[in-house]
């Protein structure tokens, strides 16, 4: 028996945003409303998969989808202590009128360059509260991003960095070869000292 190497890009991505799906209805014990939640998700996402998969390559192997698992599961832990941290930033602010807001627009070049990283991270920026992001340069392969308070742009530029060395791993760009345990123990301390 051939084991299946690859799989048609739109059944996995209508797979994906089935579970996605799951997780935003908020599907409560027992499993079987997981599992009505996940067909349901599926009624509605592998169609629409399909009628966009001409944006998509046709196939993606399994193994890359793998081995890009455990980064896209720890970029998502990351990413939303990332977004709570930065939510109560901006809260004490604003409840402190003593705190500093010197508004800032800082440049930051990207080593990720396939458009699906540069969209994570360009967006990744903008849903963290006191960042967004104003524009990409493709010239120079980087963003533009409005930053509540100049004094953070050396703290947002390391958030930035955890945030490509997951992206660069996930969608296997340059891969960093940096082990997966290394990159969540930067994160944890709150970045790498470049």
């Amino acid at each position: 028996m051939a084991l299946i190497q690859k799989i048609k890009t739109w059944i996995a991505l209508g797979a994906f945003l089935s579970l996605t799906w799951v997780f935003i209805r908020g599907a409560q014990p027992p499993l079987s409303n997981f599992l009505l939640e996940f067909i349901f998700g599926l009624a509605i996402c592998l169609p629409l998969a399909y009628l966009f998969r001409n944006f998509f390559s046709q196939s993606i192997l399994i193994k890359s989808i793998i081995t890009s698992s455990p980064y896209m599961l720890l970029f998502i832990l990351i990413f939303l202590r990332d977004m709570v941290t930065a939510n109560i930033d901006v809260a004490r602010r604003i409840l402190n009128p003593n705190l500093p807001i010197k508004p800032a627009v800082i440049t930051v070049p990207l080593r990720v360059k396939k458009p699906f990283s540069i969209t994570t991270i360009a967006n990744s920026v903008t849903l963290t509260p006191g960042t967004l992001t104003l524009d990409y340069v493709e010239e120079s392969n980087s963003l533009l991003i409005h930053t509540i308070d100049e004094n953070n742009a050396k703290s947002t530029l390391k958030t930035i960095r955890i945030w490509e060395e997951y992206a660069l791993n996930i969608f296997h760009e340059l891969p960093t070869k940096t082990p997966i345990v290394e990159i969540f123990l930067s994160s944890v301390r709150g970045g790498n000292n470049d």
